[in-house]
């Protein structure tokens, strides 16, 4: 029987791995997240497995490899959060490439629709007995421009979803999908045309900040920008000037560069001392979700189901198709 250490666990966590846990797998589920002051936790341990927030940085890479531990399995797509180049040799990394991508471009689409009717706020007011409609006027979604920066799985799902709504489709991605329902644009005309702009690329360095002061500076007035991908990709100082100066008419953010020590935890009763995320918060016009575009049911089974799947081929010798390689 091989043991895993499972990281940063939540009760839904737990409940769908059970379900696809084989005889062969002893899991050690821990609630604290992985870093180089948890990676102790390890110890003794064949495999770790490990989400989006974990940090699996060299220290954490030294240590594992210490313990003997030769692989780590992320149950997500996205993989900035690892060292690749130096766990290269020393540890392999697999990960879960698609899972539901319905569950994230729906999620997209629902925060276009809650921010565009105002449903946030007619909710609130309504359970004040305010029935006033003042305040609550949006616009069709039917021929808007809605640029897709990314256009992989979910890219492709949302556009799907747009094209539903009668929308107009432009997007932006060096690698062309054929099963894109739009028109392919360089950024910059995506930028400018788009009255609606979605993020679903990888974070990169290439892209880090992709949306910051010169990019928003060449968006329509109004532009709402969504983002369900990776925090990093939106400069948060940036978006909130974007805001003020009325540039940027509404943001749907399910990401947060500084998310790590925030978000899948419950800090209701406590002075939460991040400022820009303090202020996106109390604006009328942005939603914040912690993280949550992942999470149905279907995602979580197939997260779990091809997470154990991972480690059952790395114990049985086999390559798998999920292993990320970086050349040295």
């Amino acid at each position: 029987m091989k043991t895993i250490a499972f990281f940063d666990t939540k009760p839904y966590d737990k409940e769908s791995f059970l379900k696809f846990k084989t005889d062969e797998l002893n899991i050690r589920f821990f609630e604290n997240k992985l870093n180089a002051d948890t990676v102790s936790m390890a110890a003794c341990c064949d495999g770790v497995c490990a989400f989006v927030n974990d940090s699996i940085d060299r220290k954490v890479i030294d240590e594992l490899e210490k313990f003997g531990v030769g692989v780590v399995a992320l149950r997500c797509a996205g993989y900035n959060n690892v060292d690749l180049k130096y766990a290269n040799g020393k540890i392999k990394i697999l990960r879960v490439p698609a899972y539901s991508p319905y569950a994230v471009a729906e999620h997209a689409m629902g925060l276009i629709l809650t921010l565009n009717r105002k449903l946030h706020r007619a909710y609130i007011r309504t359970r004040d007995h305010n029935f006033s409609l003042e305040g609550l006027t949006g616009f069709d979604l039917k021929d808007k421009t809605v640029g897709i920066i990314g256009t992989g799985k979910i890219g492709i799902v949302f556009a799907d979803i747009c094209k539903g709504f009668g929308m107009n489709i432009i997007g932006y991605d060096p690698y062309a999908n054929p099963d894109f329902p739009g028109k392919y644009t360089d950024l910059d005309e995506l930028l400018q045309k788009s009255d609606i702009i979605s993020l679903h690329c990888p974070l990169t360095k290439s892209n880090s900040h992709l949306i910051n002061e010169e990019t928003i500076a060449k968006m329509k007035k109004g532009i709402y920008i969504i983002n369900t991908s990776r925090g990093r990709l939106v400069d948060t100082e940036s978006l909130i000037d974007g805001i003020k100066s009325g540039t940027v008419g509404a943001a749907g953010l399910d990401v947060y560069e500084e998310e790590t020590a925030l978000f899948f935890e419950d800090y209701s009763e406590e002075i939460v001392r991040d400022d820009k995320l303090s202020t996106l918060i109390s604006m009328p016009n942005v939603i914040v979700t912690s993280h949550q575009a992942f999470l149905t049911r279907e995602a979580l089974d197939s997260i779990a189901k091809t997470t154990v799947k991972n480690f059952e081929d790395y114990f049985d010798g086999k390559d798998s198709e999920n292993e990320i390689v970086v050349n040295s």
